[in-house]
């Protein structure tokens, strides 16, 4: 465990991700089935990341969504949590607000991605945002999309200023990273990637964000649960596994440079949700039918183990 008490509970954390019909119209009635189908495995789950398009929606599409995840996410031990991605404070607040009002209480922010921000612009940012509500919580999307990665010295001012800044969401940066900001910055939670999380352990307390959630619940499942049991053996074991099967799936995939949408809804397809269209929004590409088959066909051959039963 961390030296100091973490404001948010250890958790796997999962992306929901958003149908689009030919038409780039939402397709609300396989978003539901979506999000339920999320709810069969995992209770910490979040729309509008990087991967659910929050950068894509304009704002009739941000709310109609977030209603029908308010919708879909009520019950006792269901944590949701909706991404705010925007190239500005106002147009974060304005998501904020829509969202606060409609019930929720855990967010998702980012920073502004136009220009990279100073350490002064960082901390009047996170003024801005989360000192305006007080009563909500915030987990900082931290990636190199937003123009610079914040490092745990980076967080000491801000656990400092914001009492509910409370988690942070980090896939890169390797074994020092991870150990920087779980070792350093133990107030806050940070959700680590399949390739950093077994790192992440190491000193102390973190959580696990979890790229194959919808495609292999089982196993990341099994990864967490090692983690909780300090079993760093078979951490290791299941991290190899995850790291041979992202690596066969890019080999299927080599040449083609996508967003993380693309990815996470041919994962979600993968994984049985077959409902999911692959299809982004303009002006993003997602992978082909053709693209699918083929990493289906890897997937039966190679890893039936690894897919839901």
């Amino acid at each position: 465990m961390s030296a100091a008490e973490t404001r948010y509970p250890q958790a796997i954390l999962v992306s929901c991700e958003i149908p689009w019909d030919e038409n780039e119209k939402l397709l609300e009635e396989v978003f539901r089935r979506s999000v339920q189908a999320t709810l069969q495995h995992f209770n910490h789950l979040y729309i509008f990341g990087t991967a659910g398009e929050g950068y894509a929606v304009d704002q009739a599409q941000f709310r109609r969504i977030v209603d029908i995840f308010f919708e879909e996410t009520r019950g006792e031990d269901i944590y949701p949590m909706v991404g705010l991605i925007g190239m500005s404070t106002p147009i974060v607040l304005e998501k904020l607000q829509y969202a606060y009002d409609r019930g929720f209480r855990s967010f998702q922010i980012s920073l502004p991605a136009w220009g990279a921000l100073t350490d002064a612009e960082v901390m009047i940012f996170f003024s801005d945002i989360c000192g305006a509500f007080p009563t909500a919580q915030f987990l900082h999307y931290n990636l190199p999309r937003a123009g610079r990665v914040l490092e745990a010295r980076h967080y000491r001012p801000l656990v400092a200023a914001f009492s509910n800044l409370v988690a942070t969401k980090n896939t890169g940066g390797g074994h020092k990273r991870a150990a920087e900001l779980v070792g350093q910055v133990g107030e806050l939670q940070h959700f680590l990637g399949e390739g950093n999380f077994l790192q992440g352990c190491l000193y102390g307390e973190c959580s696990l964000l979890a790229t194959f959630g919808s495609l292999s619940p089982q196993k990341v499942k099994a990864y967490y649960a090692a983690a909780q049991a300090q079993d760093y053996a078979r951490m290791l074991t299941l991290q190899r596994g995850f790291h041979d099967l992202l690596a066969d799936l890019f080999a299927i995939l080599a040449g083609e440079s996508k967003i993380d949408g693309a990815y996470d809804k041919l994962w979600v397809r993968l994984g049985g949700f077959e409902q999911m269209p692959l299809r982004l929004l303009s002006p993003y590409r997602g992978f082909s039918e053709a693209q699918f088959l083929a990493c289906r066909q890897l997937l039966a051959s190679k890893y039936a183990d690894w897919l839901p039963d």
